[in-house]
């Protein structure tokens, strides 16, 4: 998992780009494996984004609405 630029338009491939951060104007970009995708945990973590955003994600690509040290937490058990 990478911390990115959000001047950085594409993810590379077998990545994902997420904005994670629960303050409403500033968000991290993190790319993430798509292997993440199958994590209960990482699931768990993107059913609050839909709770929160529905489809309507206000940076424009997947947002997750946690602290930065939760998501970094929860993704580090995964490697």
């Amino acid at each position: 998992m990478w911390s990115t630029s959000k001047n950085t338009v594409s993810a590379p491939k077998g990545f994902l780009a997420v904005y994670v951060g629960q303050d409403k104007v500033q968000k991290k970009r993190y790319l993430v494996p798509i292997s993440y995708l199958s994590q209960p945990s990482f699931q768990a973590l993107l059913g609050k984004s839909e709770e929160e955003f529905g489809f309507d994600h206000p940076m424009g690509g997947l947002t997750i609405p946690c602290r930065e040290d939760t998501f970094i937490n929860v993704t580090s058990r995964f490697q």
